[in-house]
């Protein structure tokens, strides 16, 4: 199984400093088929790559996260023979369908082209809750954000890797993480440097405080990648995780990169 980076920035502009990622929002491709997030990275797929996505698994309904799935749907509908599935909270498919899929921002493609065949069929996925998808399982995490909003693990045969979508302060995730078998992996969004705590505390997003205080005494094997940093502070942010968590293998998640569990 492999995770292919499309796209891990916290924003879609890039600043001068090497680790601010130049990629889109947040997008991670699983072999060729599972689509974690639809932020802006979506973009560097080619119609034939689109067309093979059977199943989007969403964290959350903000834009940076699913930009791409209403223009996924529109693209390559006619090259698909079944409907994509999108699974996510309940609370998330239901601001999907109030807000994005609504006949006012975009064509309601949970009725078109017809109720019977129409092009995304919403399928709810609650924390705990789990969908098998020919050997691999896809498991929502816990998560805290400012609007309903969950982790993911995808597990293989045997290793897995963890994804904590946009999250603060946030214990039950990593209890969770250390109970994976094979865990290999955790991409874990760090949006702000402890200079922007207050920030980070009001949009619910991690800071090197934040998640040094969550880390420290849990016993983490996995490598830890960073996602979600906000230009033009990857640097300092990378600096401050690395000074409050010694001895943690942590390094910036990459756009473009391929992760092989």
């Amino acid at each position: 199984m492999n995770v292919r980076v499309l796209g891990c920035s916290g924003a879609i502009s890039t600043g001068p400093d090497a680790a601010d990622d130049p990629g889109g929002t947040t997008a991670l491709l699983v072999d060729d088929d599972i689509l974690i997030d639809a932020g802006t990275g979506v973009a560097v797929l080619t119609d034939d790559e689109l067309a093979r996505i059977d199943h989007v698994f969403l964290t959350h309904s903000h834009l940076d996260h699913i930009a791409y799935l209403p223009l996924m749907i529109d693209a390559v509908g006619d090259a698909r023979r079944w409907p994509l599935t999108v699974h996510a909270s309940r609370a998330t498919l239901d601001i999907l369908q109030a807000h994005i899929f609504n006949n006012l921002i975009w064509p309601d493609f949970t009725r078109i082209p017809s109720p019977d065949a129409p092009g995304v069929r919403f399928e709810a996925l609650e924390t705990g809750e789990r969908v098998m998808l020919n050997g691999r399982t896809v498991m929502a995490l816990p998560a805290r954000h400012t609007v309903p909003a969950v982790g993911f693990a995808v597990c293989g045969e045997t290793a897995c890797l963890a994804f904590s979508g946009d999250t603060t302060t946030n214990p039950e995730f990593w209890a969770a993480v250390c109970a994976l078998p094979g865990l290999r992996h955790v991409i874990v969004e760090t949006a702000f440097p402890d200079a922007q705590i207050a920030l980070a505390h009001a949009a619910h997003h991690y800071c090197p405080r934040l998640i040094a205080d969550d880390v420290r005494g849990v016993e983490l094997k996995a490598e830890l990648l960073i996602s979600h940093l906000k230009p033009p502070h990857g640097a300092q942010i990378l600096e401050e995780l690395r000074a409050a968590l010694p001895g943690v293998s942590l390094r910036a998640l990459r756009s473009g990169e391929v992760l092989s569990l």
